[in-house]
């Protein structure tokens, strides 16, 4: 385990290096890391996973991502709505930014907050919270700006 453990950190110091040298993705990924909840982990994974952020309408990259909810209903019954497909490693960077930002105040956790009052379970109004984060993403990049608080309100 030990040497896996040490592999993973090569890997990563060679990646943040690659990060670092090349101007683009240096100023991509410090806009990225602008949104709260962004850390090098999610702003790496959307960078290397989700080409497409900032070119595509937010509901696009919300399926490609695996955060829309589909229907699970057919004829008359009418049943529960789950996310299902897309890109499991962007989905989990960003389930796990969701899980941290809500936690900390800020809008997103105001808006977490809300979503739990009006009875929704805790785990979709973390997706819930995962999926403005990409919107509020898709923005900073398309826009070629660093997140401020309005985008929470907007996204």
């Amino acid at each position: 385990m030990a040497g896996l453990d040490a592999q993973a950190d090569d890997i990563d110091a060679e990646v943040a290096a690659i990060v670092r040298r090349t101007p683009a993705w240096r100023e991509r990924d410090r806009r990225l890391r602008s949104i709260p909840g962004v850390g090098p982990v999610v702003s790496r994974a959307l960078s290397a996973d989700l080409p497409e952020l900032g070119t595509r309408p937010p509901a696009k990259l919300v399926a490609l991502a695996g955060l829309a909810p589909f229907a699970a209903a057919s004829g008359r019954r009418r049943g529960e709505r789950h996310i299902r497909g897309g890109r499991r490693e962007v989905r989990r960077a960003l389930y796990m930014g969701a899980l941290a930002v809500a936690r900390v105040p800020g809008p997103l956790r105001d808006f977490a907050q809300r979503l739990k009052g009006k009875g929704k379970p805790s785990k979709v109004a973390l997706i819930a919270v995962a999926r403005k984060l990409l919107v509020i993403a898709n923005a900073v990049i398309r826009d070629g700006r660093a997140w401020d608080g309005k985008m929470a309100t907007t996204a």
